[in-house]
């Protein structure tokens, strides 16, 4: 797990090594263990190092072939390096190092750009062929590793974060209007924007080429849903899907430094601990964080597991201040970002990092095994969006008289879901996920910002519902959360928030292997009604106890509904309200005002709230100190 960052010169000239190096030391916190130049004519790649395996120098980077013709840059892992070392060593190719980075530029002698079908595992790398005068980058194919990049002033510039671009002062500083509609709506913006207008994301599971001054993009894996595997019973594939999940999270414990795993209470954190207390050698290090609000703590239950299975468990119990975060995450995200979850996770990773150097976790159960209750509820949906209008309204005022409950409620869910717009169960689901549907962001812009943004960030996820190759609604729904939530909400959280430490994650349940075989199960084996991890329920019942399959799920958020009328109450009064932000010319005061005066009238606008007061942070932090003409 590192950071990397070079620039090419699009009209071949020689690039600036000042430059690469600027670039690259802006990533240091992703690798403090050390930092590597390598430069060719129009090309310079840099690298940040964070040893994980192979500590000695000779896994120092950019590395490259015997004669020097194929460099890279790499942040991430090949878990099946070693298999592939082997084969390579067989076909004549010598190495110098243990570390997987090195069978990066003998696999791509071998195969190419076609190289990228043989790598298991998460990473985002840049290789620039001396031969061919051309760089090939790549993104793993559920986005873990992040990539970003820019073509501005014949320069071609990438990095694993947006603020190594940035380094330059020259560099212009304007705001893409789609991606602050993209940003309301999803409270992420989807690559391949970013807010910069002059800076893009490279997709997960896409290849990127800068050859000739030309750069081009492709995607190179996707899942299929319409491929099923004929199974004789369910029975079949539940054994199968233990023996490919401790496969994958035995690839996962090669490490030359400590190694632990991040233990929620939940299914998915509980089964990787299980498999490794049975797979890894010694003593398995866990870690939990703990709120004082018991709707929002699972560490009890964490607590519990970690006792009946022997691990070494680590707790500690926080009150987070988002003051004390915000200023951290907004300088790295780079670009508004309101998953709010990212607090706890740089809580919870600041404290591993403390122990270990990686940690595994459950990330990527809900997407591939129908986790999310707005999934299990899209055929409801369907059923929703084909009633007359008069009866959808008379259901929405149905809805609209149960009591308030939670913030988790069940009733709470329920007058949202009834409550949501939609022509079809697409456009309902899309709306459903939506922090600022589309009505609400008409009613928010000011009309010359308004006039700024083209289309409609809904467009992008009803898009990916049209293509999602999948038969049945369910499918489409579980193909969209693994092609947008996933890759451009969950996997940059956890990404940033831990590099922020230095701290390195692994998802077993994120291996490609094990993605394709969810995807190629027959929806019966996962669906049962609105019941969620029907097929994990059933497939892990002898390995974990009844009180972790049936607890309800909680997730890992923050109580930001009660913060918002109390510690925050003031502090998002003076941001949001403030002389900077009416001279944005973007949100309408009057609209920021309404949604803080009703919040603190009883109704619900955290999330929003959220969203408005970290896109303020992020403006202050990135645009008011060197505002762009014009903006």
């Amino acid at each position: 797990m590192c950071g990397i960052a070079g620039v090419v010169r699009l009209d071949g000239a020689r690039a600036s090594v000042a430059t690469a190096g600027a670039m690259t030391a802006a990533l240091a916190h992703r690798g403090p263990d050390g930092s590597g130049l390598w430069s060719d004519g129009p090309c310079v790649l840099g690298h940040r190092r964070l040893a994980v395996i192979d500590l000695s120098p000779a896994g120092q980077q950019p590395i490259t072939n015997e004669d020097g013709s194929v460099a890279v840059a790499f942040n991430g892992e090949i878990y099946n390096f070693a298999s592939l070392r082997r084969d390579l060593e067989d076909r004549g190719h010598a190495f110098k190092s243990r570390c997987d980075a090195e069978v990066i530029v003998h696999q791509y002698e071998e195969d190419g750009d076609r190289c990228l079908e043989k790598f298991r595992g998460m990473f985002a790398f840049a290789l620039w062929d001396r031969k061919k005068q051309r760089l090939f980058a790549a993104r793993d194919r559920a986005g873990k590793k992040p990539l970003c990049w820019s073509a501005h002033d014949g320069v071609f510039r990438f990095a694993s974060e947006i603020q190594a671009i940035l380094v330059d002062p020259g560099f212009p500083r304007e705001v893409d209007p789609e991606a602050v509609d993209h940003y309301l709506h999803y409270q992420y913006v989807p690559a391949p924007l970013t807010i910069w207008k002059h800076i893009r994301k490279l997709q997960a599971g896409h290849w990127l080429t800068v050859e000739n001054g030309r750069v081009r993009t492709g995607p190179y894996w996707d899942l299929d849903f319409r491929l099923k595997d004929n199974w004789g019973s369910p029975a079949e594939a539940e054994e199968r899907f233990r023996s490919l999940f401790d496969e994958c999270v035995r690839m996962r414990l090669v490490s030359d430094v400590p190694l632990g795993a991040f233990l929620s209470g939940g299914i998915d954190s509980s089964a990787v601990v299980e498999a490794m207390t049975r797979l890894a050698p010694g003593t398995v290090k866990t870690f939990t964080i703990g709120f004082e609000e018991a709707a929002f703590a699972e560490h009890e239950a964490a607590r519990a597991f970690a006792k009946r299975l022997g691990t070494e468990h680590h707790e500690e119990i926080v009150r987070p201040k988002a003051m004390e975060a915000l200023p951290a995450l907004v300088e790295h995200f780079g670009e508004p970002f309101a998953d709010s979850s990212a607090v706890p996770t740089w809580y919870l990773s600041r404290m591993t990092r403390q122990h270990v150097t990686v940690a595994l976790s459950g990330d990527g159960g809900d997407e591939s095994f129908l986790g999310y209750a707005r999934v299990a509820a899209i055929r409801q949906a369907e059923k929703l969006v084909a009633m007359p209008k008069l009866a959808r309204g008379l259901l929405s005022g149905l809805a609209g008289l149960l009591p308030g409950g939670g913030p988790r409620s069940a009733s709470r869910r329920a007058k949202r879901f009834a409550s949501v717009e939609g022509n079809t169960a697409a456009e309902h689901f899309t709306e459903l996920v939506a922090y600022f549907g589309r009505s609400r962001r008409r009613e928010l812009y000011e009309p010359d910002f308004a006039a700024r943004v083209p289309g409609d960030a809904s467009s992008r996820m009803l898009d990916l519902f049209r293509y999602a190759p999948a038969a049945e609604i369910t499918e489409k729904a579980l193909y969209v959360e693994a092609r947008s939530y996933l890759p451009e909400d969950l996997m940059p959280k956890v990404d940033v928030a831990s590099m922020m430490s230095a701290l390195e994650v692994r998802a077993p349940f994120l291996d490609h292997t094990m993605m394709e075989f969810a995807a190629r199960l027959p929806l019966r084996f996962k669906e049962d009604g609105l019941d969620t991890k029907a097929f994990l329920k059933r497939a892990l019942a002898k390995r974990l106890p009844a009180e972790v399959l049936d607890r309800p799920k909680q997730g890992f958020a923050l109580p930001l509904e009660d913060w918002f009328r109390g510690e925050l109450r003031e502090p998002a009064r003076e941001l949001l309200l403030s002389k900077e932000a009416r001279e944005r010319g973007m949100f309408r005061e009057a609209e920021v005002k309404r949604y803080f005066d009703e919040h603190q009238a009883g109704e619900d606008h955290s999330p929003r709230l959220w969203s408005l007061m970290f896109f303020e942070m992020w403006a202050r932090e990135w645009l008011d100190r060197d505002r762009p003409a014009g903006f």
